[in-house]
């Protein structure tokens, strides 16, 4: 497998060292970074194979591209690689808003991505082969993303120790605003109250507990990063610190009250849906192989994994094969549970779509 990474810092990086450990067979990796001395290091630490000097020259018989770069140069950026690109290369991104991107292109071979992977730390020098472990991996394909090149960063993706899962990009958005964005803003609030709170007593801060440090370990993330983030999502963060600001005044009027009911109910209310958050994501069950028949036309793969995705449904291994007169084809899928596949069964079947068991 011949990789091009157009970024090599944290994820950039560890892609390149997962791809050089866990992919059956290896990965030739080329990398190429703007930032002085980045290349080297990377080199140093194996995680590309050939320092590229152009991106005409990384995309050079590159079977997956990942761009890796903030949120807002990744348009011109994968339009470039595009460009560069051979017809078989699926190009993907790893930026964490897709929306902007998916209206702004239209090439069948272009993916977006988005893992759900990081730490405070930036940097080639902080890669780690094994940041995707576990980890979703969000993939946006657009109407007419071609199936075999999903099929490919499907399999790519999983081979890199991560979850792939497909959703749509303006749904991604949302979700993130919620999940990940929000988090980033409150405690980037939390500690400015907590230090105007100190100022204002004139006493330094008590040592704080693990609550706090929990709760404001993203505070100050990597501005070149995260102001991109903000601002190419800014309608969907803004409404989400609208309805937190709304919840945290009906909380203060309950405290205001001295309702112990109402809190008991709202505290044990919070730490069950944390549970059902976190319960969601584990998968459960047997394997089952599905079989689906299709009729061989682009965007079929992603209909039927963005129709799954919509349902939580987590694809765990996809393989094509297309019929001898390539008018039509199967899909098959591999979904973990019975619950799940008996879904997976019935979506797919409204789609109309016939599903066989393996």
């Amino acid at each position: 497998m011949r990789i091009a990474l157009l970024g090599v810092g944290l994820i950039g990086g560890s892609i390149g060292l997962a791809a050089a450990e866990r992919l059956d067979g290896g990965a030739e990796v080329a990398g190429l970074d703007p930032g002085d001395g980045v290349l080297d290091a990377a080199l140093e630490l194996g995680a590309i194979d050939r320092a590229a000097d152009s991106i005409s020259d990384a995309l050079e018989g590159a079977e997956a591209c990942f761009v890796c770069a903030p949120v807002g140069a990744l348009p011109d950026l994968i339009h470039d690689a595009l460009a560069a690109a051979g017809d078989d290369c699926v190009v993907s991104d790893v930026g964490s808003t897709k929306r902007d991107l998916a209206r702004a292109i239209d090439d069948e071979r272009y993916i977006g991505g988005h893992p759900v992977a990081g730490a405070e730390t930036s940097g080639v020098a902080h890669a780690r082969a094994d940041l995707f472990e576990g980890a979703a991996w969000y993939l946006t394909p657009g109407e007419r993303a071609s199936g075999v090149l999903y099929e490919r960063l499907h399999r790519l993706i999983a081979g890199l120790g991560a979850r792939p899962a497909a959703i749509d990009a303006e749904v991604h958005d949302r979700l993130l605003a919620a999940v990940s964005h929000l988090p980033h803003v409150l405690a980037n609030v939390l500690v400015s109250q907590a230090s105007r709170t100190s100022a204002e007593e004139g006493e330094p801060l008590p040592r704080v507990g693990p609550s706090f440090r929990d709760a404001t370990r993203v505070a100050g993330a990597n501005s070149s990063i995260w102001t991109d983030i903000y601002l190419a999502n800014g309608e969907a963060i803004a409404g989400e610190i609208d309805a937190a600001v709304e919840h945290l005044r009906e909380i203060a009027a309950v405290l205001r009250r001295g309702d112990a009911d109402a809190l008991a109910s709202w505290n044990e209310e919070a730490g069950g849906q944390r549970r059902r958050l976190a319960e969601a994501h584990l998968a459960a069950g047997d394997l089952h192989e599905l079989r689906v028949s299709v009729p061989n036309r682009p965007g079929i793969v992603a209909q039927v994994a963005l129709a799954l995705g919509r349902a939580s449904l987590n694809i765990e291994d996809l393989a094509l094969a297309p019929a001898p007169d390539m008018n039509s084809g199967s899909i098959t899928l591999w979904i973990a549970g019975d619950d799940a596949a008996a879904r997976a069964t019935e979506l797919i079947e409204d789609l109309g779509y016939p599903v066989a068991e393996a």
